[in-house]
């Protein structure tokens, strides 16, 4: 059955599955916070591998790559709400509280759950948007994510530095952040801006780096970590093809043939 993913109104989706679901990779642009309802939620990213579990809030820093396994509960049911913190309205609050960007915080964590009983209130009060039980009009939803801006800001001083830092990505090493995030298959543009380059310069970039384009270069290094998978941890290429990139496995059968000279099975 598919995942149920539903926008109740602008920036509050509500996400819903009854098996293991496998998400897509996903490149985040904006800050967002997360209520874990039920079920877990396996999150993968540069840092490593983060397990939500039911009854967790999760906030979610811009800028970076994630991809998902979404298990539901005991019960049978995977819920997760998330509220996204766009620019703009950050930009907006921060001009009429009079924020400045300042002291910007430094700290590489991805991810942050705070165990607030204000925030879980909160996410609780979404269920009649959730249930069709009330309609959120536009004035509404704007005071629904005022709200939970107040209620980060009190809950951690942290997250002034973290919410109003509109400052764009700077440029970063390239040849260190490829090799943390080779995995993730999403456009070419996402790793562009991710490393702070514009697509042109980040090609040019790449090219000077790996002495090989972004495309021919991903595609390798994913079957070279394919091979060493199959050699040396014995594992098989259908539990493992999604994890490293690959959209299906006729296309990483032929594509590893055509590199080794040899079918996985002969490795």
């Amino acid at each position: 059955m598919e995942a149920k993913r539903e926008i109740i109104f602008d920036k509050l989706v509500y996400s819903c599955a009854f098996e293991m679901h496998r998400g897509y990779e996903e490149f985040i642009p904006e800050h967002f916070l997360g209520f874990q309802l039920s079920g877990e939620t396996h999150a993968f990213h540069s840092e490593g591998n983060t397990i939500i579990p039911e009854n967790t809030i999760v906030f979610v820093k811009k800028n970076q790559l994630i991809k998902t396994i979404k298990y539901p509960s005991k019960s049978g049911k995977y819920q997760f709400i998330s509220i996204t913190l766009d620019k703009e309205i950050l930009q907006q609050y921060a001009l009429e509280n009079k924020i400045a960007g300042e002291n910007l915080y430094k700290s590489k964590h991805k991810l942050f759950f705070e165990p607030d009983d204000f925030l879980t209130s909160y996410f609780l009060s979404l269920s009649p948007y959730i249930n069709k039980k009330k309609e959120a009009t536009p004035k509404l939803a704007n005071l629904k994510i005022r709200e939970v801006i107040e209620l980060l800001l009190q809950s951690n001083p942290d997250f002034k530095q973290i919410l109003f830092d509109f400052s764009e990505p700077y440029k970063i090493d390239l040849e260190e952040f490829m090799n943390q995030n080779y995995m993730f298959n999403v456009p070419i543009a996402s790793f562009a801006r991710l490393t702070g380059r514009s697509l042109s310069g980040f090609r040019r970039d790449f090219i000077k780096t790996f002495d090989t384009t972004p495309q021919q270069w991903l595609l390798s290094k994913r079957l070279d970590e394919a091979h060493y998978l199959i050699k040396h941890k014995k594992q098989k290429p259908v539990d493992f093809y999604l994890d490293l990139g690959f959209e299906n496995l006729s296309h990483f059968y032929s594509s590893f043939k055509q590199k080794f000279g040899l079918t996985t099975s002969e490795i």
